[in-house]
């Protein structure tokens, strides 16, 4: 297991891929998505992809999720090609869970689906279901939601019931796509933090798409920068710079930092 460095990240390591994409060329409605992308994560890291809007990144996250179909390439996870016994080792959280305002299961109820000792939730006591929900609910502190309804939580706490569920699937690999869009910044960190802990406590190896380079560089371990192909890839120190991300984005983009606040903020500038 990959001991946090002083900062609280994993350190970068040389341990074996469990996510690799070799060629991996996707193109939707006529449109070249990936064009070639190549990368390797070794486990117990927390990655993040970056680059503009239409760049791919869902795409790929797709693509890991044996969701969308490739033109070329291969992708292979824990050294193996995707196929249902790996798939079942990821679980994803979406950028945004839809629902309608009617919609009528309990935090509870929901959390309950997501594991084969509670599917049949309706059979159960309430006591039955919190003992098997318990480790995830506490670990992403919504155990206060359990009987609120799911159509009435704020973005903030949805996105953190959703990683309650996905880590009620006992996951080795656990992909976010832009799971903080809309959410404020004090509730981003939080969040980001979090995602942290629990990578580090569970040996998670996490992959997450993000627009906000402040979140990426304080929060992951490697960076991908993605626009069609893969334009660089590194430490956050590494890859956020002017020259790397003009590379990805296609625009001179400034890293600067707001010294006011205690970490720093880095924001893309296009000039």
């Amino acid at each position: 297991m990959n001991h946090p460095s002083d900062s609280g990240k994993p350190q970068a390591n040389h341990s074996p891929p469990v996510i690799e994409a070799r060629g991996v060329f996707v193109t939707i409605s006529g449109h070249s998505i990936l064009k070639g992308v190549d990368l390797s994560i070794p486990g117990g890291q927390v990655v993040a992809l970056i680059g503009p809007n239409g760049s791919g990144k869902t795409t790929l996250l797709r693509a890991l999720l044996g969701l969308q179909s490739l033109d070329q390439g291969e992708i292979r996870l824990f050294g193996q090609p995707l196929d249902r016994k790996v798939l079942h080792r990821v679980a994803y959280v979406p950028q945004k869970l839809a629902l309608e305002s009617g919609f009528a299961l309990s935090v509870r109820e929901f959390l309950a689906l997501a594991s084969d000792r509670t599917r049949h939730w309706f059979w159960r006591r309430h006591a039955v279901l919190d003992d098997v929900l318990i480790s995830a609910v506490q670990e992403v502190r919504v155990e206060e939601l359990l009987n609120r309804p799911l159509a009435k939580l704020s973005g903030g706490q949805l996105q953190r019931v959703m990683v309650a569920f996905a880590l009620l699937r006992q996951p080795d690999i656990l992909l976010l796509d832009e799971p903080m869009a809309g959410v404020d910044a004090p509730g981003e960190d939080t969040f980001y933090g979090l995602i942290g802990d629990l990578q580090r406590s569970r040996g998670l190896t996490v992959v997450l798409v993000s627009h906000d380079l402040s979140m990426v560089y304080r929060h992951a371990t490697i960076v991908y920068a993605l626009n069609g192909v893969i334009c660089c890839e590194g430490r956050p120190e590494e890859v956020m710079n002017a020259e790397s991300l003009r590379r990805a984005y296609g625009i001179h983009v400034s890293p600067y930092q707001h010294h006011h606040q205690p970490h720093g903020h880095l924001h893309p500038h296009a000039h």
